[in-house]
């Protein structure tokens, strides 16, 4: 491993890569409380990704003295030097955290220059710090879920080639999560609840914030029953689909584009037939039938575990059966011009 390290070291500008997770200094204290250092700033998104039902922490640390500029169409454009860390785990018992976690990884980029560089690190059962694995991982994790239910699954760790499956744009790696309008709501800080955008601009790390808070566009979290269903359906889709299926994403050739910015009925999968799906198609003809979850592919991929069938392809192993049950109400209830 460290012969390798070396060895994408010297490719990128002789930017170190860290063998351990703690050489980051992401961390005060013990690494498995999680409790960010000094100058790293926790942040959660509104929606997030979906990842077998595991839960996540996510923090950023930016080059001392260096900020980001507010934008409100894309991910924003952190400096180079900027660390992104996102820590995957379970608790033992959903109805009670208290009963501890494991920590499977810690997915770190990077922003060197030559742009963004994915490293995944496998946490030790000790749970004392995690190491770089750029093959990644496998481990079997079970936990109980909020109804006090066993759970289990094999958890894969992405090695650096999958990664760029879901980051890539035209080529080139980006964060995901970290946009505006996925930033745009309160996070419990230790000194209570505070919008994220308006704290970081407070901590001058976010320039160019608009003064009027309407100005600035907002996901719903999908899993609120009390927003609207359209809102959360396309908020869910946008994050757990439009990585790849944009104009810009690994998936453009198919011609399905599920960013929260198409506006075109067909290019969002209404009445439209898949370019090559295979046997993924499930024998249905569209991809969403306005009013017919069961005939809509994108539903039929969704609500399955096969490798061959399943949407995403990666990330996935467990079926987000609350993501499903979303997606079937909004297509009962979507309308489409045609």
């Amino acid at each position: 491993a460290c012969s390798f390290v070396v060895s994408i070291n010297d490719a990128q500008n002789n930017i170190p890569y860290k063998m351990k997770l703690s050489e980051y200094g992401l961390f005060d204290g013990e690494m498995s409380a999680l409790k960010s250092a000094t100058g790293v700033m926790p942040y959660t998104l509104n929606s997030p990704l979906f990842s077998d039902y595991a839960q996540k922490l996510r923090f950023v640390k930016f080059p001392e003295g260096s900020s980001v500029s507010y934008n409100a169409d894309s991910v924003l454009q952190f400096p180079v030097g900027t660390v992104i860390a996102k820590t995957f785990y379970y608790n033992n018992d959903e109805r009670n955290p208290s009963k501890g976690k494991q920590i499977i990884e810690t997915r770190i980029l990077l922003h060197d220059a030559k742009g963004w560089i994915s490293l995944p690190y496998v946490w030790n059962k000790e749970q004392t710090d995690a190491t770089l694995e750029v093959t990644g991982a496998s481990t079997h994790v079970s936990w109980k879920d909020i109804n006090g239910t066993k759970k289990e699954t094999d958890y894969l760790v992405p090695n650096m080639n999958q990664c760029k499956g879901c980051h890539e744009k035209n080529g080139t790696m980006t964060p995901i999560g970290p946009s505006a309008r996925q930033l745009n709501g309160n996070y419990h800080y230790v000194n209570g609840d505070e919008n994220q955008l308006q704290h970081w601009a407070d901590a001058k790390i976010l320039t160019d914030l608009p003064k009027d808070v309407n100005q600035i566009p907002t996901f719903v979290s999908y899993s609120d029953a009390t927003a609207s269903l359209n809102d959360r359906a396309k908020a869910y889709l946008d994050i757990n689909c439009a990585h790849c299926h944009s104009k810009q994403g690994p998936a453009q050739t198919s011609g399905l584009f599920l960013d929260y910015k198409t506006t075109d009925q067909t290019a969002y999968g209404f009445y439209k037939t898949p370019i090559a799906a295979g046997r993924g198609s499930g024998d249905f003809k569209y991809d969403i039938v306005p009013g017919k979850p069961n005939e809509s592919i994108l539903l039929y991929r969704m609500n399955s575990a096969d490798p061959g069938i399943m949407m995403p392809e990666l990330g996935r192993h467990l079926i987000h059966q609350e993501g499903v049950e979303l997606i079937r109400e909004w297509i009962l209830q979507v309308k489409s011009e045609k």
